[in-house]
């Protein structure tokens, strides 16, 4: 393999985890979206594949946020593997849905990750960050339950379309492999 294939094949890998991680995106859309309409065992089921796909998600957005901020990176996916956990075990003291509060937290997270970002557009952020605050109002039973299924809309929107962003243009692998430091070349995850 000559250098400019070795390049061009680093320069790449953003582009490959940021679409990789649209499928399991888009995964977990579908697949959650299933579990809605399912009885209660099939339900639990498909729940728990779609909590999985969100794990994939997860690990690819760790890998692809890293070197913007590698510190607000793991905070994030903190945030989100614990909302998938809590998620699956259905944890909801005093009806606080503790796992779409985390994902509430997870959306701000990553919207600000990508609005300090150069390789995606910041709307997209800022999108997310909507998304976040329409999940944090899981945190107040209350409030979720009149603003239902209104609250749902946020989130539809804005991982949706970040969804949709990463599957038709990925990143931009140059302006990545500028924050990443050599290239475009990725550190470990």
């Amino acid at each position: 393999m000559n250098a400019s294939a070795a390049i061009r094949q680093i320069r790449e890998r953003p582009r490959v985890i940021a679409r990789i991680a649209g499928v399991f995106y888009l995964l977990t859309f579908v697949v959650g979206s299933a579990a809605l309409y399912m009885g209660a065992n099939r339900a639990d089921t498909v729940a728990l594949i779609a909590g999985l796909c969100y794990v994939g998600v997860t690990v690819f957005f760790y890998v692809l946020f890293k070197p913007v901020n590698k510190t607000l990176a793991m905070v994030a996916a903190a945030f989100s593997l614990a909302g998938v956990v809590a998620g699956a075990l259905k944890v909801q003291p005093q009806g606080v849905v503790v796992g779409m509060v985390c994902f509430g937290f997870y959306c701000l997270l990553i919207g600000y990750l990508i609005f300090r970002s150069t390789f995606l557009p910041r709307v997209l952020g800022v999108l997310m960050a909507f998304a976040g605050l329409g999940w944090l109002t899981f945190l107040f039973p209350a409030l979720a339950h009149q603003l239902a299924p209104f609250n749902l809309l946020p989130g539809v929107v804005g991982e949706g379309a970040l969804t949709l962003w990463l599957l038709a243009f990925a990143v931009n692998a140059t302006r990545w492999g500028e924050l990443a430091g050599d290239s475009g070349a990725a550190p470990g995850p």
